[in-house]
């Protein structure tokens, strides 16, 4: 039985057209994935579709059929019966669809009571069974929560619970695991598959990575530009894809088996040594005052020119690793030396010059980025502050010089960080971190947000950079396909500890701790497994 059928949609903002002729049809218990890169039309076809799209000026034209209910066009007072009760929905980031004033059961419990009728007190017992379905731990403990005392996946968890609270009949769920680490994604997408066959609910699954797609879908409609380029099954799409662009997706995504950096001289001396490092935080609790132990006696060191992977899931210690190096968080505990000068010692001007030699890209170039200054005046920042340029004419050319070394015209210069795509504020904060000339470069979590493809140009340019100016890294990531590829040596964390630290080519060829092995094996294969198995009832 089909549960949503679309036809010709096109969507149209003054004299632009966004979407073009799309079409596709979901049944019950099926999965259709919706692929592309960012601004390929994805989440607008969606929203057009089950008429969510509030964008000014926007002309929606087509059809889309809910079982019995043609959704474009339809009036306010259709759509809100349908958005929450007939329709769920599950976005990217759960930190902004939830709201942080209100408790996991209120946000549970509202739509029971709008679209079932339900009293508080049977609202609050089905609010306590999804969040059992969900795999939230305590859940009578947890509806007394607020949204920000739960992790990114618990929180997804509880989004998962609220657009199926009403039993929906589709859920759309966009990009849903884009931002949680590898076993948590794994989780995630396990739990809509079981819940997908409890309920037989459709799915469209809107996505920028093919094998996440591969994961969890049956059909594949491939978006670029704003225009199907191509529709099939999904082992299909895998095996014998029709168009250049679906090509291109698959070729970018990164697999455990590829090949890695080229060997490092074994003669390098090590640039980085960290000893016992020991990061406690104070933390206040409904209880009283407490202590997180977030990083416990690590150790490891980075030869020059060479890649260290920090991989672990979230809550792992990665980037408090990388806080306590650019004395952002002071450690408890433990010594660094850089080129043998102390790390955590240091103050005054010794600090200043420490910082100009250690670098930071963070994983959000929109966040990282001032959005009020253009981004020739964000990469000329560490000119002013380390007084590498005297005068303006010397930091435009040098800030000229740092776009160009990282494939951005100069023009780009004036530009304002809403003006360009992600890939390239990528690159901006890359050049900002370059603008003084460091020694070590921490990369946390740089690549995680972007789509596979930009991803991939954006491994390329730092390991491009790496040979021509000799950079070390530390890269801070939760995917081992692509710790495989930038990296020479591999640290795995969990719970603020080391569980395995060897050489990339070692660990990945026999991986000793069954940690690493999860790890593994939470990463979306190559080809889809078999196909993704239609649910029976």
């Amino acid at each position: 039985m089909t549960v949503l059928s679309v036809r010709g949609l096109g969507v149209r903002i003054g004299r632009r057209e966004i979407v073009r002729d799309i079409s596709f049809d979901v049944a019950r218990e099926q999965t259709m994935g919706i692929v592309g890169e960012s601004g390929s039309g994805k989440s607008m076809t969606v929203l057009a579709a089950t008429g969510l799209l509030d964008a000014p000026g926007a002309v929606v034209s087509g059809t889309c059929t809910l079982a019995d209910i043609q959704l474009v066009g339809a009036s306010q007072r259709v759509l809100r019966s349908v958005h929450g009760g007939r329709i769920g929905f599950v976005f990217q980031d759960p930190g902004t669809s939830l709201n942080p004033l209100l408790t996991l059961e209120r946000q549970i419990t509202e739509s029971l009571e709008a679209h079932r009728g339900m009293t508080r007190r049977q609202a609050r017992g089905r609010a306590l069974e999804l969040l059992g379905a969900v795999g939230l731990p305590d859940p009578s403990t947890r509806l007394e929560n607020y949204p920000h005392q739960l992790s990114g996946g618990q929180r997804q968890r509880v989004m998962i619970a609220i657009a199926l609270a009403c039993d929906p009949e589709l859920l759309v769920a966009d990009e849903p695991t884009t931002s949680l680490d590898v076993t948590t994604q794994a989780q995630i997408i396990e739990l809509v598959r079981d819940l997908q066959r409890d309920f037989g609910t459709a799915v469209v699954w809107i996505s920028h990575d093919l094998g996440v797609i591969g994961e969890v879908a049956d059909d594949v409609t491939v978006l670029q530009d704003g225009t199907m380029v191509e529709q099939a099954p999904v082992l299909d799409v895998f095996d014998r894809p029709q168009h250049a662009y679906t090509r291109q997706l698959l070729e970018s995504r990164p697999l455990i088996g590829g090949s890695g950096p080229a060997p490092a001289s074994a003669d390098a001396p090590v640039q980085l040594r960290v000893d016992g490092l020991d990061v406690r935080f104070n933390v206040s609790t409904p209880v009283g005052k407490s202590s997180v132990h977030a990083v416990k006696d690590l150790s490891f060191a980075i030869r020059r020119g060479t890649t260290l992977g920090l991989v672990g899931e979230s809550g792992s210690g990665k980037s408090t690793v990388a806080n306590a190096l650019t004395g952002l968080v002071h450690p408890h505990a433990g010594t660094a030396s850089l080129d043998g000068d102390d790390v955590f010692g240091v103050r005054g001007a010794e600090e200043k010059a420490l910082r100009r030699r250690i670098s930071l890209v963070f994983q959000d170039p929109f966040s990282s980025l001032n959005s009020r200054i253009k981004v020739g005046l964000s990469v000329a920042e560490p000119l002013v502050v380390h007084k590498l340029a005297r005068g303006r004419r010397a930091r435009r050319a040098r800030v000229a010089e740092l776009l160009d070394l990282v494939g951005l015209p100069g023009e780009f210069a004036s530009r304002y960080p809403h003006e360009l795509s992600g890939g390239q504020r990528q690159r901006v904060s890359i050049a900002r971190a370059l603008a003084g000339e460091p020694e070590l470069l921490i990369l946390d979590e740089s690549t995680a947000s972007l789509d596979v493809s930009v991803q991939a140009r954006v491994l390329d340019l730092l390991a491009e950079l790496q040979r021509e100016l000799h950079l070390t890294y530390l890269f801070i990531g939760h995917d081992l396909a692509v710790i495989q590829r930038v990296s020479h040596d591999v640290l795995v964390m969990r719970a603020g500890a080391a569980v395995e630290y060897r050489a990339a080519a070692e660990l990945f060829a026999a991986p000793e701790q069954e940690y690493t092995r999860e790890l593994l094996a939470a990463i979306p294969p190559a080809r889809p497994r078999t196909g993704v198995p239609r649910p029976s009832r």
